[in-house]
């Protein structure tokens, strides 16, 4: 059986981040050096499905730049028996430690290239095998073919994207690469649900606002309005606060939107009013934010039992998420441009037995 051809290493890593875009499952697990390294191994080793040859992770581990030039097909065949021998010496200039093997095996290819499709996993064989038993699809492994260029790889890494990634995780990276655009854009204008065009500053902020006025308040409020919006000393939408009697002190430090759901009961019982940080870099609800908007929205005329606090971010993915998570206060939501249907609800108060909990 002949041995396929093996791309250049530098090759699979700069197609690595095209075909898992930002937004993409575990994406630093299928990007990184590692990532790359291990797919090298396979394509040095064979192991592409319908080969019938297959890694180890330990093999990756194993691999040095050394033995990566010799490309011929005796002394790749000659490393794999080698490398898979009970009897086998060690370099002493090897790509990674011995117990890097876990790393390998666990978060580069079981949570990130099986996870997604791109490697299949030798049916029938124990969970602790020695033997070797990884392998890439053939579909995957085309994608790295150096003939490719131009518009016919972003064809290929399209056509498998959609064959391979699942609609939510499709949909994500959609809106992440859209959002990515308009942040990038002169101007950024948002539709207000309760009529009207305003236009957002420029950047990761406006982005985050305008799916924050888009996206989530028809999603999640049943008659939404935008009450207030701060951005760059900018007052908006401050005449209809005016209109329902409420008194909002600009020279407090206000969150970036406030929305109100104005609800469906002429009486106003269920009117709910949102307080909304939109987190770019930093400045997330937390506990001592989440104390200080309620003492301004009781002064302002809320009612402490009509208020609601979310985070907004672009993404789980993004440095601020991962950053703020732990601060994020309790009895608050968290909310991401790129999963817009989506909410995270930071529950307080009482212990609930999980089966008590309305699972949809």
């Amino acid at each position: 059986m002949s041995w396929p051809k093996v791309p250049k290493l530098e090759v699979i890593a700069e197609r690595l981040p095209q075909i898992f875009p930002d937004g993409t499952e575990n994406r630093n697990y299928v990007t990184r050096e590692m990532a790359a390294r291990t797919l090298y191994v396979m394509f040095y080793a064979g192991a592409i499905d319908g080969q019938e040859r297959w890694i180890r992770p330990s093999q990756v581990t194993d691999m040095s730049d050394e033995q990566a030039v010799l490309l011929s097909d005796e002394e790749r065949n000659a490393w794999v028996e080698q490398a898979l021998s009970s009897k086998k010496e060690r370099p002493a200039n090897t790509w990674y430690a011995p117990n890097s093997r876990e790393p390998v095996r666990d978060e580069t290819i079981r949570y990130g290239f099986i996870a997604l499709g791109a490697v299949l996993e030798r049916a029938g064989l124990p969970v602790t095998t020695p033997l070797p038993k990884y392998a890439m699809t053939q579909k995957f492994a085309a994608l790295f073919d150096e003939s490719l260029v131009g518009q016919q790889l972003e064809d290929a890494i399209l056509a498998w994207q959609k064959a391979h990634l699942n609609p939510a995780a499709l949909s994500r990276i959609r809106l992440l690469g859209a959002n990515a655009a308009a942040a990038n854009s002169d101007t950024i204008t948002a539709t207000l649900p309760n009529a009207g065009v305003v236009t957002l500053e420029s950047g990761p902020s406006g982005v985050i606002g305008k799916c924050v006025i888009e996206d989530f308040a028809p999603k999640f409020l049943k008659n939404p309005a935008v009450l207030w919006l701060s951005q760059s000393g900018e007052k908006v939408g401050i005449d209809l606060a005016s209109r329902l009697k409420l008194k909002i002190d600009p020279s407090k430090t206000l969150p970036d939107v406030i929305l109100v759901d104005l609800g469906t009961k002429t009486d106003g019982s269920d009117m709910l009013f949102v307080f909304i940080e939109i987190v770019a870099s930093d400045g997330p609800v937390n506990s001592v934010r989440k104390k200080k908007l309620t003492e301004i929205a009781v002064e302002a005329g809320f009612s402490p039992e009509h208020l609601a606090f979310v985070t907004a971010f672009q993404d789980r993915s993004a440095p601020a998420f991962k950053k703020a998570m732990s601060e994020l206060a309790w009895g608050t939501y968290a909310w991401f441009c790129s999963e817009p249907s989506n909410i995270i609800e930071l529950k307080d108060g009482e212990s609930h037995i999980l089966s008590e909990f309305s699972l949809i």
